[in-house]
């Protein structure tokens, strides 16, 4: 992790510019670069080490900064992978806050899986827009699923996993993280009681079953 003093040092070597207010966004925004070096993933039954990222991204498109929930009863996985990532909002993006436009995450990779009563919320100020599928006996399928979450909880079992491998030698799925970040892969992975706060998703096959779409004041819950 980074020090006090190395923090400090950034911010002092911060050109001013006092026409635009930049120092102190420029401060923050070196700060949360500092703060990837101690990403921390959340996996009740796990209890697995801090992640750590160095400026790798866990997508190639600027996120909304609007964050959504996903829960399901059960997630089962073969081929996973694990790491510390940093995503990024359009310039002056309205959600940014005071983040600087950047979110600390967790990618999490499933190269093949099946979730079993999958729901998905994001709140739209006031009202929630909720997904809901697979419960009804067939299953949600994935393939080259990778989430970008800041908390994550449920009870997992990994089958051969490898905890502290350079994310760039990732063999068990098809996402490499950048040379020397801290990472994790197992052969498969099975999670209960799986709940993710996210920011982003991409996945090459996301197969909906019995998909159902609506309106509602609560939003899908742990």
């Amino acid at each position: 992790m980074a020090s006090s003093s190395d923090v400090s040092s950034s911010a002092e070597n911060t050109p001013e510019n006092p026409e635009s207010g930049s120092v102190e966004r420029r401060g923050r925004v070196r700060l949360r670069r500092a703060a990837v070096m101690a990403v921390p993933a959340t996996l009740a039954a796990a209890g697995l080490a801090v992640l750590t990222a160095q400026g790798a991204l866990g997508v190639q498109f600027a996120i909304s900064g609007m964050p959504f929930v996903v829960t399901a009863d059960k997630l089962e996985g073969d081929g996973f992978a694990q790491f510390g990532s940093l995503d990024h909002m359009i310039e002056d993006s309205p959600n940014q806050g005071d983040t600087g436009g950047q979110v600390l995450v967790v990618t999490s990779v499933v190269k093949s899986g099946k979730l079993t009563n999958l729901c998905q919320s994001v709140d739209l100020g006031g009202i929630q827009l909720v997904l809901t599928a697979g419960n009804k006996g067939t299953k949600v399928g994935v393939e080259n699923l990778a989430i970008d979450s800041d908390e994550i909880t449920g009870n997992a079992d990994f089958n051969n996993i490898e905890i502290g491998r350079d994310a760039s030698t990732f063999d068990k799925v098809g996402t490499r993280g950048l040379p020397g970040v801290y990472g994790q892969q197992a052969d498969k992975v099975v999670i209960t009681d799986l709940y993710q706060h996210n920011y982003a998703a991409t996945a090459a096959v996301f197969k909906l079953p019995d998909l159902r779409m609506s309106f509602d004041s609560k939003g899908c819950s742990k």
